[in-house]
């Protein structure tokens, strides 16, 4: 574990050390640091190395699946080396080690993701048989929905390198989330935006999550002012739909709630693998009912797929 700052912190932040992590993880010392009136460098930042980085020749899926990227930090946590970590929320597993949670979201990025190939401008496009390379189970069930013609082939590894590989002619587009090309000063390279109505994001996609020990109240309090609401009730409804399903990375699944005042709005969808078949749902609500609502929908589509539809994930 690597760190940054002085040797006393008014916060110790853990993350990954990929460009995304690390420019997420400084927006939110950043924000800290301006509210709380301090220089950044009062807030360490400490790299951590995760399972899921270390593993780059499988899917996650079969290795074992999102906590993959948070083992070690949330132990970090527990062991109090850290009082925060930082996280994509996509990333995020619904069921969390006891006595951790996530306390906080930042204001939420753009959601949609993004097509990029040298080859077509969009996925309608691509030549009969093209290889597209994506390491989420949803964008591949998304593109066989679309196009059953195309290859999908795992793509892992943080955005620069699949850019490289991209660029190496490994495949012939890939397909990635906008938000995290524009923390990256990199949505440039987008070749089209994808539309929600056919492509809905991951679970969380474009939100930046807080995690802390429950306990911590002194945290809690420093975070409060740089917590979005709406994106915190937004994710409320989602994860408790994720959470319903029993959803992990190795079933396909999609969805989106959108916050106006004191109601939200939600779309959920599951699809098989192959993207053969899709089941859908939409919610709208009080926020005050955000996690039953999320609950019920996600419920709902479990009974609609069936027990055969998640097994054959």
């Amino acid at each position: 574990m690597t760190q940054s700052g002085s040797s006393a912190h008014l916060l110790r932040i853990g993350t990954r050390g990929s460009p995304l992590a690390l420019a997420q993880a400084h927006t939110v010392r950043d924000r800290l640091a301006s509210a709380h009136g301090c220089a950044p460098d009062d807030i360490g930042i400490h790299v951590i190395k995760t399972s899921g980085d270390r593993i780059l020749d499988r899917p996650l899926s079969e290795a074992g699946g999102k906590g993959l990227f948070t083992k070690e930090i949330e132990e970090a946590l527990l062991a109090d080396q850290i009082d925060i970590a930082v996280h994509s929320s996509k990333d995020m597993p619904t069921a969390l080690p006891d006595g951790l949670a996530l306390v906080a979201y930042l204001e939420r990025e753009d959601v949609r993701d993004v097509f990029i190939s040298p080859r077509a401008t969009t996925i309608s496009d691509l030549p009969q048989g093209a290889a597209v390379g994506s390491a989420s189970l949803r964008r591949q069930a998304l593109v066989k929905r679309l196009r059953p013609d195309l290859r999908v082939e795992v793509f892992r590894g943080n955005v620069q390198s699949r850019l490289r590989k991209l660029d190496a002619g490994e495949v012939d587009a890939t397909l990635l989330a906008l938000a995290g090309l524009k923390r990256l000063g990199l949505e440039a390279v987008a070749t089209a935006i994808l539309p929600l109505d056919e492509f809905p994001p991951a679970i969380g996609q474009g939100a930046i999550g807080i995690e802390a020990r429950q306990s911590d109240t002194r945290t809690r309090d420093l975070l409060a002012p740089i917590a979005d609401r709406d994106t915190g009730i937004a994710l409320d409804v989602e994860r408790a739909f994720l959470a319903a399903l029993d959803g992990s990375c190795r079933t396909p699944i999609a969805g989106l709630a959108t916050v106006d005042g004191g109601t939200f709005r939600f779309r959920g969808m599951i699809l098989r693998p192959d993207g053969s078949e899709v089941f859908e749902t939409t919610r709208e609500g009080a926020t005050t009912d955000a996690v039953r609502i999320g609950d019920d929908a996600g419920r709902e589509l479990k009974a609609k797929g069936g027990p055969d539809f998640f097994a054959s994930a």
